[in-house]
């Protein structure tokens, strides 16, 4: 089939296509690439430690059961298995619980699954760092833009799960970037990722995470995958997917669906810059509550035994996620019951199931009131919150966090990034390897072949 005129084409889908064509060749601001790097091993974290989750296990076991040509690692074990397979595991991994990055404008959590994708198709490759770094940044890019363009503006409202979107086509546009698609074959795997886009909001039914792991991350992932390699082979597609009488916003799109936003500032605005590093392993809407309710325990050195009542003024919008959920690491009441017991938050007191349920930390809990705000909602900075602490002596205590930490009002340091990572990933890999993982990462641009990583990534 002879390819067709540009002037059926329409601008949008030209103009992301090209990004997606140019994309290795293309050179990135440095701070782009600083915090791509971050994000990396912030994801790679967030996989090792998922590794030993349920979610994690269940979908190592079950891809390692697949057979496969032997491409791409299998993180946190031995396994190497065909690309698509290990960017589904890797990415189920890498939200098996609450660790990974957000970004709130695209309503997603794109490190889980374009990361995923990015590192499987990298190893099949043989890729260089600066590739995966400019294939990664590609994924932020195009992912974080479907959702506003789709006009779906808050995912609690959705009538689809934003978050599957955006890694659906952040994936599949990495892989593509890697496996060196020109433009026609760009604009083949977004009509291959329109077909399988995919996801409803129903996941927070679910109490063991698992699908909610595939939902945000190995979906999306090893559909990427799979839209960018069927077309490396040979598959053709519909030339434009995002325009005509059946399309992508025909079928998706909201009443506030603007479709140029798609590509809008493609090669200015890097999406990278606007997506949060998570300082606690949690669900992102309380993070805040967290931060405020450390900086009382810090300040005043008040603890489950002083507080009286406890009352948390949460966004209207996200406040249904995590109020009294069952899951210990997106439960709001919990997460501040045991912080306030424990004087601080770690990552195995949040995902204790155990403790949840004891009389010690019910006893808390009942103390706590979540009170829905809707100016908080519509605050901004957003995600901000609210803790009053009402003391024993009837003494009144309050902190708004306005910018939380870890988003890019309030960034966590190298420093600090690094530490998160090495404490996540000692249980898991020792701390001489998870040291050496950091390292490497933060000079992935100098690293000739990404299969340098797999020792590191292996157990």
């Amino acid at each position: 089939m002879a390819g067709a005129k540009n002037e059926a084409i329409s601008p949008i889908t030209m103009a992301l296509a090209r990004y997606i064509a140019g994309a290795r060749e293309r050179t990135l601001p440095e701070a782009v690439v600083t915090k791509t790097k971050q994000h990396i091993v912030d994801t790679l974290a967030a996989m090792v430690s998922g590794s030993r989750l349920k979610p994690g296990e269940m979908a190592a076991r079950y891809v390692g059961n697949l057979g496969g040509v032997l491409e791409s690692t299998v993180i946190g074990t031995g396994i190497v298995t065909a690309a698509a397979n290990a960017a589904l595991a890797n990415g189920m991994m890498g939200h098996a619980d609450e660790t990974d990055d957000s970004h709130l404008g695209g309503r997603f959590h794109p490190g889980c699954g374009i990361v995923a994708a990015a590192l499987a198709v990298a190893e099949k490759q043989k890729a260089s760092g600066s590739d995966l770094i400019r294939a990664v940044a590609l994924g932020y890019d195009v992912g974080a833009r479907v959702c506003p363009a789709l006009g779906l503006q808050r995912a609690d409202t959705s009538r689809y799960s934003t978050h599957s979107l955006g890694n659906a086509f952040g994936a599949a546009a990495a892989s593509a970037a890697l496996l060196h698609l020109n433009e026609r074959q760009a604009r083949h795997v977004l009509s291959f990722a329109c077909q399988q886009a995919s996801g409803i909001p129903f996941w927070n039914r679910d109490p063991e995470h698992i699908e909610k792991a595939f939902d945000f991350g190995g979906m999306g992932a090893r559909n990427g995958v799979w839209s960018a390699s069927m077309v490396a082979a040979g598959f053709t597609a519909t030339e434009d997917p995002l325009s005509g009488k059946h399309n992508l916003f025909a079928a998706f799109g909201g009443e506030d669906a603007r479709p140029e936003a798609l590509s809008e500032g493609l090669g200015e605005r890097y999406e990278m810059l606007a997506a949060s590093i998570k300082k606690w392993s949690v669900g992102s809407p309380i993070q805040a509550a967290l931060d405020s309710l450390t900086f009382l325990i810090d300040k005043h050195g008040i603890n489950k035994s002083t507080m009286a009542r406890m009352v948390v003024h949460m966004p209207d919008d996200r406040l249904h996620i995590v109020n009294d959920a069952p899951m210990p690491d997106i439960c709001l009441q919990y997460l501040l019951a045991v912080t306030l017991a424990d004087g601080t938050l770690t990552f195995a007191s949040a995902h204790d199931e155990a403790r949840m349920d004891s009389a010690e930390i019910r006893a808390v809990r009942q103390r706590i009131e979540a009170v829905p705000s809707r100016e908080l909602t519509e605050a901004k900075p957003a995600r901000q919150a609210i803790v009053e602490v009402i003391t024993n002596t009837g003494e009144k205590l309050t902190q708004r966090t306005r910018a939380v930490r870890g988003t890019p009002d309030n960034p966590m340091t190298q420093a600090e990034i690094a530490q998160k990572a090495v404490d996540l990933m000692v249980p898991v890999i020792g701390s001489d390897r998870a040291a050496k993982l950091v390292q490497i990462v933060g000079a992935l641009d100098e690293l000739p072949s990404v299969l340098a990583l797999r020792p590191l990534l292996q157990a």
